[in-house]
């Protein structure tokens, strides 16, 4: 069962985000270091937007969903929602959509950001024991 309740974590963006946020902290000490007419209001500002561009990239690297036996925990880009295993409807992964959205039984919809389309057939399979996790903790006894 450990197996089948790893986080869902997407591969490529978290390389791609991680590698931008080493260019950016370098690219930013760089021109502080090389630029001696700037003033300490100009390096803190340098400072400021490259940080503020890392929080960003740092974010899209831990996007994430984390199953367990009470629901699922999906981290996006900018919100973190709970679910009860109940108010997950379905998972759909059709071609053209970036990442798995599920359908909740409120009528809203939810993008699971930690399963992208750019992984390939990881995905797929990522959405697949995403699927599976929530039909085994939906089945109930009758058909109603």
């Amino acid at each position: 069962m450990d197996e089948l309740t790893a986080p869902f974590r997407p591969r490529f963006a978290r390389v791609v985000t991680l590698a931008l946020a080493v260019l950016v902290v370098g690219s930013t000490a760089a021109i502080i270091l090389a630029m001696s007419v700037l003033t300490t209001g100009d390096r803190l500002g340098f400072v400021l937007v490259g940080g503020l561009i890392v929080w960003f990239l740092w974010r899209q690297a831990t996007v994430a969903a984390r199953a367990d036996d009470d629901g699922l925990t999906v981290r996006n880009l900018v919100f973190t929602r709970r679910l009860e295993w109940a108010e997950v409807v379905s998972v759909r992964f059709g071609s053209g959509r970036p990442w798995v959205q599920l359908d909740l039984s409120d009528g809203d919809t939810l993008a699971v950001m930690g399963i992208q389309r750019a992984d390939g057939a990881y995905a797929d399979a990522e959405a697949r024991r995403l699927a599976t996790l929530v039909a085994m903790h939906t089945t109930t006894t009758r058909d109603d």
